[in-house]
């Protein structure tokens, strides 16, 4: 009798051994995704070394919600009128001997409406080319206008809220901290998801770790690249390009970071650029784009930010001046990426949008985005862009690539005032 029941637990105990080895097994052998090989997924880099040292530019990525006018200027009078000219010129004039080059147009329900072109997008060092409305540069943060805007597409046609918790499509491998699944949608969008990473970086293995650290409390404000790289993976899970519990062993990371930035890549372009007419966008840099430079930027060459798809979601396309106001047009009035009263809600509830203006008009929307090598301080090379949806149906979009000025102004600050110092 003894014997029998040593023999019947030996026999469990065997039977639970050869099915966790077999588990084992199934995950590691887990055929690799369509597209993929051993040795690309071996070779990938989750962390590449070009994105160590750059930094979002913090200028009012912490933003106060309460906008004050630089030397407490006056408000316009509510009956004054926007000049869109006025606008021009005083915009030139401010910015003009402060930057390296720059782009800018404002349209008027989708029509070119004011076009200013300066100097170089790469200097006599580089290229010798000069701005153009069609020379793409990375918009860093406005990557996140993008991303907003695709993230509730998905939603809506998937029937989700944006109130619904994200804990639900984070992939199942990951370890859950604290309150992670108390995070909504919305709160990712608004940058009120709690999760604080103290730096710029938004790359897989920072999300992970975060996540599994969990978060003190969902709700404060905090300005986080990591709160749109998790909509790409929310976007792939959600949109059936890789399943939650996939786990494909000693690669995982490496495959679902591959995995998660194509399938966002695809997504973004059919739902978001198609639709508006922009094609072949990406993350890595190609011929005739425009280079980040220092200024006054001398006679040393500019800075190619690199490759920056393991930043995408919060970062990482690179657009033209119009390709960016076409997004912003179609989403606004064209019905063919969002219904229009869609892109309003999206507006009204900052869903990867900074500040929300009053002006005499009526609300003013910003979106702005920076990327650069080094502390202001130290001149660093720098590209940005501001993408402003104004009231009465003008929109205005910015690049420029370089710092403004020594102290680095603000670009959106700056598209600010001067759009309140049009009025007449």
């Amino acid at each position: 009798m003894k014997t029998t029941k040593i023999f019947s637990i030996l026999s469990i105990a065997f039977a639970l051994f050869v099915g966790a080895f077999a588990h084992a097994q199934q995950i590691t052998t887990t055929p690799l995704p369509a597209g993929i090989t051993q040795q690309q997924a071996s070779a990938y880099q989750i962390s590449p070394t070009h994105l160590q040292n750059v930094q979002s530019y913090e200028e009012a990525e912490q933003i106060g919600f309460q906008f004050q006018r630089a030397n407490q200027a006056p408000m316009p009078a509510p009956a004054a009128t926007f000049r869109s000219n006025v606008f021009a010129q005083k915009f030139h004039a401010a910015i003009k001997d402060k930057v390296t080059g720059y782009a800018m147009q404002l349209r008027l329900n989708g029509a070119p409406n004011q076009t200013l072109i300066w100097n170089w997008a790469q200097t006599p060092a580089n290229s010798s080319l000069g701005w153009n409305l069609d020379r793409r540069m990375h918009v860093a943060s406005v990557s996140k206008l993008i991303t907003g805007i695709a993230m509730l597409k998905l939603l809506d046609e998937k029937g989700i809220s944006v109130d619904a918790k994200i804990i639900n499509y984070l992939p199942d491998y990951w370890a859950k901290g604290n309150n992670i699944g108390q995070i909504s949608f919305r709160n990712l969008l608004q940058h009120r998801s709690g999760f604080s990473t103290g730096g710029s970086s938004s790359s897989f293995n920072t999300m992970k770790t975060r996540v599994a650290a969990g978060v003190p409390g969902v709700g404060g404000y905090d300005y986080e690249n990591m709160n749109f790289g998790l909509c790409r993976i929310l976007i792939s899970v959600i949109n059936g390009n890789i399943n939650k519990n996939s786990n494909f062993g000693v690669l995982n990371d490496q495959i679902w970071d591959m995995v998660t930035i194509s399938s966002y890549r695809n997504y973004v372009q059919t739902k978001v650029f198609n639709p508006a007419g922009v094609a072949n966008a990406g993350f890595a840099p190609a011929a005739g784009g425009a280079l980040a430079y220092r200024f006054p930027h001398g006679n040393q060459a500019g800075w190619n930010s690199g490759d920056l798809s393991t930043m995408s979601g919060g970062a990482g396309w690179r657009l033209s001046v119009t390709e960016v106001l076409k997004v912003m047009d179609h989403a606004r009035r064209k019905n063919t990426i969002l219904p229009a009263n869609r892109t309003q809600f999206l507006l009204d509830n900052r869903l990867g949008i900074d500040q929300i203006i009053n002006t005499p008009a009526g609300k003013l929307y910003n979106k702005n985005g920076a990327w650069r090598d080094g502390d202001c301080a130290n001149n660093p090379r720098q590209e940005q862009c501001v993408a402003v949806f104004l009231p009465n149906g003008y929109e205005i979009v910015v690049f420029v690539n370089s710092r403004i000025g020594a102290g680095c102004e603000s670009l959106r600050g700056l598209v600010t005032e001067t759009y309140l110092d049009s009025f007449q």
